[in-house]
């Protein structure tokens, strides 16, 4: 499993990139207009938030991809091209996502911009996981009976085994995105962050890091990382090929990954 991949690796990571990212959308404009109140730099202070946006959701979506490969379900290899063509996509089609959501939140209080970095984020990953998984959903993957005994692939199990991921990351993703914008907020308008602005990242790390602490397993376990579903449920296919081998067999078992 690559180092960065696993879930042990979400907290540190994900505090650092996900901190940066809530700063970067609303604070640096705030930030560098408050200090240079000029028509002229403020004008090249918005081009130069297009760019903030796209690197952080570049390194987000990228953190991303090499999670989900790493954490895939099924045992099917899959080739470079593949995986560059899923990783391009993605990465993408998340970057497009944020920046669209971006554009309709300019004439909004900054509280609403704050949270566009998590509706990208939440969007991204129905986009992101089902992409870099996608040979699971053409291929399906391995199921097995109660005992471990392999019956088969089934791309039903993977369609449950993707969307179960997705509810996971997106619930892992909320509290770390939702609740620090509100303290921000709130702590912006305090002297103490007046007088020292360069806290503002810092802080917002710190937050979206304790968040994450809680967040993180909790959303892990939402699903079993062994998880079922009725034989009826599969493809009418594979349910003949279980019943022929097996027809005392009623549930089936794969692993959903993280």
């Amino acid at each position: 499993m690559i180092l960065i991949g696993r879930m042990s690796a979400q907290v540190p990571m994900n505090m650092t990139i996900t901190g940066c990212m809530l700063t970067f959308y609303r604070h640096v404009q705030t930030l560098m207009v408050h200090f240079y109140a000029s028509s002229l730099f403020y004008g090249s202070n918005r081009g130069w938030t297009t760019p903030a946006v796209l690197f952080w959701q570049w390194v987000n979506q990228s953190f991303n991809a090499i999670v989900n490969y790493t954490n895939r379900s099924g045992d099917a290899p899959i080739t470079v091209n593949q995986l560059g063509t899923a990783y391009v996509s993605a990465t993408t089609g998340a970057v497009v996502t944020a920046l669209g959501l971006k554009s309709l939140t300019k004439h909004l209080p900054p509280i609403i911009g704050r949270y566009v970095p998590f509706a990208a984020v939440a969007a991204a990953n129905c986009i992101n996981i089902p992409l870099m998984r996608q040979r699971e959903l053409k291929l399906g993957i391995p199921i097995t009976d109660e005992n471990g005994n392999r019956l088969g692939e089934s791309k039903k199990a993977a369609e449950q085994a993707i969307a179960q991921v997705v509810v996971s990351r997106i619930g892992m993703a909320a509290p770390a995105m939702a609740i620090p914008p509100v303290i921000m907020n709130a702590l912006e308008k305090r002297a103490f962050l007046k007088r020292y602005p360069w806290m503002n990242a810092p802080l917002q790390v710190g937050l979206v890091g304790l968040c994450l602490v809680f967040a993180t397993p909790l959303c892990c376990a939402l699903f079993p990382q062994k998880s079922s579903m009725r034989v009826s449920r599969l493809e009418p296919e594979l349910q003949a090929q279980i019943r022929e081998k097996n027809s005392d067999v009623e549930v089936v078992y794969f692993n959903k990954g993280l």
